[in-house]
């Protein structure tokens, strides 16, 4: 890590402005699933015992710089509240007066969490003014939401610049660690598994693990690009006529570096999406004009179970069919169990791929589950999160 990280800074009594995720799904005033405040826990719990006096800050939803009562934070608040078992406060703006009076109210180990930063449309453009607006609540940043750090807002960059030092939640530090291990000196051999229905939503992740992987498996939507590509017949699948010539090129680029690029041998093939539907299984070759393959095939899964065996370090993103779907679900939980069981250093992102391994129920047997989407597959592929390069170098 060559950023500071939250315990290489003295926090006695200084007031913290600590940047979380909290983008959680909320139902009738209550939040309905809490995993993104409970990844941030770690990183409350070490500031408040090390005396913290903490403002934490956080989106949620899109209200797109208008106050939406269905997207605020408050609900949040107090489920934090019952998480730590002591009081949150809660502060109505995350800018102005009351936020400053409320923050300055703070005792060593309290907590405020202010209101929806999206409330401002600030956030979202940086906006120089209202980042010196936030910067006046604290001392010190933290910043815990890595599945923002793609994004050059005012909360995860703007704000870094009137704040004394800048570093990373144990959260943050621990994604930087494990995808930093998947891009920098992975052990081999090294299988990279990406699915999901486009290219090109992966084109820089595959062109970025091409010189560092051994095998590249392609499952869900995404492959039948590249086996149209190869001229093979795919019925009614998902095809991006805009992205052929990128796919060949990949796979040429695949062959000159001998790394071995898997796709699907058989597919689970229907007509449409639809849960009282009965897939058929057919050959590589064999997808009728009228259907669409929504799944890998029983051939397909033994090749990738396979591959995955044998694998020292693993990144997974993106589901290999609609597995939300349960007629084509099989080929998904196939590989959360392969890759679960394979002793490998397991990395996984996406949501798709997340939501999987709890549904196969392996997710306390994968090394990392990343909590950010695009975070992940932006740093995958190689490019440089803001959110990151603004925390201050070790």
């Amino acid at each position: 890590m060559a950023k500071l990280s939250v315990r290489d800074l003295n926090l006695k009594g200084k007031r913290v402005f600590l940047r979380v995720d909290f983008n959680v799904p909320l139902a009738d005033g209550k939040v309905t699933d809490d995993t993104r405040i409970t990844s941030s826990l770690p990183t409350i719990e070490y500031m408040r015992q090390q005396g913290a006096r903490i403002i934490a800050c956080s989106h949620l939803g899109r209200p797109k710089g208008k106050r939406k009562p269905d997207m605020s934070l408050k609900p949040v608040a107090l489920r934090l509240s019952e998480l730590i078992g002591a009081p949150v406060a809660f502060a109505d703006d995350c800018i102005g007066p009351a936020a400053e009076q409320k923050s300055a109210a703070l005792k060593d180990g309290e907590v405020l969490l202010l209101e929806n930063l999206r409330y401002h449309a600030e956030e979202e453009a940086n906006d120089e003014n209202f980042s010196r607006a936030l910067a006046k609540l604290g001392e010190l940043y933290v910043n815990d939401a890595f599945g923002s750090a793609h994004r050059a807002h005012a909360s995860t960059v703007g704000v870094t610049r009137f704040l004394e030092k800048s570093a990373a939640g144990l959260l943050m530090e621990k994604e930087l660690t494990y995808l930093g291990k998947a891009i920098v000196n992975p052990d081999k051999p090294y299988v990279a598994i990406l699915g999901g229905a486009k290219v090109s939503d992966k084109i820089e992740v595959i062109s970025n693990l091409l010189p560092l992987v051994n095998s590249l498996v392609i499952g869900g939507g995404m492959a039948y690009t590249f086996l149209s590509a190869q001229g093979i017949g795919v019925g009614k699948s998902l095809v991006e006529p805009d992205k052929l010539v990128l796919a060949r090129q990949l796979l040429d680029d695949a062959k000159k570096r001998n790394v071995q690029v898997l796709l699907p041998v058989d597919h689970k093939v229907a007509e449409k999406i639809d849960p009282a539907v009965q897939p058929r299984v057919v050959g590589l070759r064999e997808i009728p004009d009228n259907l669409m393959a929504l799944d890998i095939g029983p051939k397909t899964i033994e090749v990738f179970v396979a591959a995955i065996r044998g694998a020292k370090t693993i990144v997974w993103n993106g589901p290999m069919g609609v597995f939300e779907c349960p007629p084509f679900a099989e080929g998904t939980m196939a590989v959360a169990r392969a890759v679960a069981g394979s002793g490998a250093t397991s990395i996984i992102g996406g949501g798709d791929s997340v939501a999987a391994v709890h549904d196969a129920g392996v997710a306390d047997r994968i090394t990392h589950i990343s909590t950010g989407g695009g975070a992940s597959l932006e740093f995958l592929g190689g490019l440089k999160l803001p959110g990151v390069e603004a925390l201050t170098d070790k």
